[in-house]
């Protein structure tokens, strides 16, 4: 177990200054005001440094953790317990222009827990493009786009013990600590293993445990009804230069170990979720290639990928965080990065998130899509149900198909497209007007199966109807629709009444 050595008087001490100056997600954005707030998304710091000026007790706190600007010691010490801070290595005291100022060591950004409660997050300042800085070793990056991803993406609790493999600044462990009786988080870096748990103390998370070492290590031999990771997936040819997105691990290995280890870590039916980048390459399908990381697992596995950039692109993604554009360096860097890729075949790099359920059966199945579109969130809430669609229309047989009862899932809307005043529609259209949103063209045998199943009869039967009603033979409905109506269960526009 690793020490955060930050004591435990100091952090309340701390926590209690910043809630009651209204260090709060809420308080932040109203003291900024929009204008501030989309000149920070641009890196532009002049806003937010007009409206946090003065010496009010919020102001003061933005200037100095969030905007990373020096404040007059004496105005300082009137709000902060300097000394302590310093001890803790959060601050230093230096000699300004104008005498002695206070500078942040951290960034200590508020952060709005589950259960909308203050919490707060500590991680090193964020490297500025232009600034002339370069990201150290063992730099620990803030709760960005894709830790609200992975928070979104975790599936409700209550559970008993939950892992947050690679914590960085301890965002995740923040979400898990409201749904588990016991959180566990781990990273390779000490570093982020300590600033994780001042972020948890600041928060007021008590009883967290936290460990340095890689990937699972620190915890073997133990069961989690839930893991998440936002591991270190970025494909590089230099190899752990930032701990924070590189492991030593070769392409999209990382990734791939996370997946594989998982079930020797879950308890039974517990969940593993991770986001992750896998390898575009010649001769080899994508969804072939992460499919085949859960395959044999023995978990349910729903594999989403949201994004796809070519080589050029992602190099300038990540060249960004740590190397400034125009410099000899950056040339050299993305030169050398795109040679890698080139020697692997690798033609493109796709984002997503891999969600696996320990179900320990030998049926367990694996759904590997491209979502695109804007889907309902949080996925957390709604994804088990996208998971047992997958399995329940895996298991069902054609026979047991016809004999299942069968409901059209709520939130789903028929639409038909075609010329006005013609007597058939061109296409007919089920939409999921919540959730994942998806479209599927259906013939109009499924479309009236849509209108009239509620559960309470067997498919087959309500088949039998709608042959007669259309002019059809009966047995050749039966024996075609199946099929179409299992990839509906699937993809969550019907399901199978309990």
């Amino acid at each position: 177990m690793s020490e955060t050595n930050f004591p435990r008087g100091l952090a309340e001490r701390l926590r209690g200054i910043l809630i009651d100056a209204d260090y709060t997600v809420s308080g932040v954005r109203d003291r900024l005001g929009d204008a501030a707030a989309r000149a920070l998304a641009r890196e532009e710091l002049v806003p937010a440094l007009r409206a946090t000026g003065g010496e009010e007790r919020l102001g003061l706190l933005l200037r100095l953790w969030w905007l990373r600007s020096p404040i007059p010691a004496r105005a300082a010490r009137s709000i902060l317990p300097v000394d302590e801070l310093a001890e803790a290595g959060l601050v230093t005291v230096e000699e300004g222009a104008d005498g002695p100022v206070v500078r942040a060591l951290v960034h200590l950004g508020p952060w709005e827990l589950e259960d909308g409660g203050p919490g707060f997050v500590v991680s090193d300042p964020k490297v500025r493009p232009g600034g002339g800085e370069v990201p150290r070793h063992d730099h620990v990056v803030g709760a960005g786009g894709a830790s609200s991803t992975l928070s979104h993406l975790i599936v409700d609790g209550p559970v008993d013990r939950a892992l947050d493999v690679g914590t960085g600044c301890g965002v995740q462990a923040l979400h898990l600590a409201s749904r588990a009786r016991e959180v566990v988080a781990t990273d390779l870096n000490p570093r982020a293993v300590r600033l994780a748990g001042i972020s948890l103390a600041l928060s007021g998370v008590t009883g967290a445990r936290l460990a340095q070492g890689s990937l699972y290590e620190p915890v073997r031999g133990e069961r989690f009804d839930l893991i998440v990771s936002n591991p270190p997936f970025v494909i590089t040819p230099d190899s752990s230069r930032y701990t924070y997105r590189e492991s030593d691990l070769p392409g999209d290995t990382v990734c791939a170990e996370l997946v594989r280890q998982a079930p020797e870590y879950l308890t039974e039916g517990g969940w593993c979720q991770i986001l992750a980048n896998w390898l575009h390459s010649d001769g080899d399908d994508w969804e072939d290639r992460v499919g085949g990381w859960v395959t044999g697992t023995g978990c349910s596995g729903w594999v989403v990928q949201r994004d796809v950039q070519d080589p050029a692109e992602y190099v300038e993604l990540w060249l960004r965080d740590s190397c400034e554009h125009g410099t000899p360096e950056y040339t050299r860097r993305y030169d050398a990065w795109l040679d890698y890729f080139e020697r692997q075949g690798i033609k493109g790099i796709g984002f997503g998130w891999i969600s696996l359920r320990n179900d320990v059966a030998q049926d367990a199945t694996v759904r590997v899509e491209e979502l695109r579109h804007e889907i309902e969130q949080p996925v957390g809430p709604y994804l088990p149900d996208v998971v047992d669609g997958a399995m329940t229309a895996l298991r069902l047989t054609d026979a047991a198909l016809l004999s299942a009862h069968v409901a059209l899932a709520p939130g789903v809307v028929e639409e038909r497209v075609g010329r006005p005043g013609a007597p058939d529609p061109e296409r007919i259209l089920l939409r999921q007007r919540d959730g994942l949103r998806r479209v599927a063209r259906v013939g109009t045998v499924e479309a009236a199966l849509a209108g009239v199943c509620d559960g309470t009869m067997p498919v087959g039967p309500l088949l039998d109807v709608i042959a007669e009603l259309i002019g059809g033979d009966a047995e050749t409905v039966r024996e075609r629709t199946p099929e179409a109506l299992r990839t509906l269960i699937s993809e969550g526009f019907f399901r199978v009444a309990r």
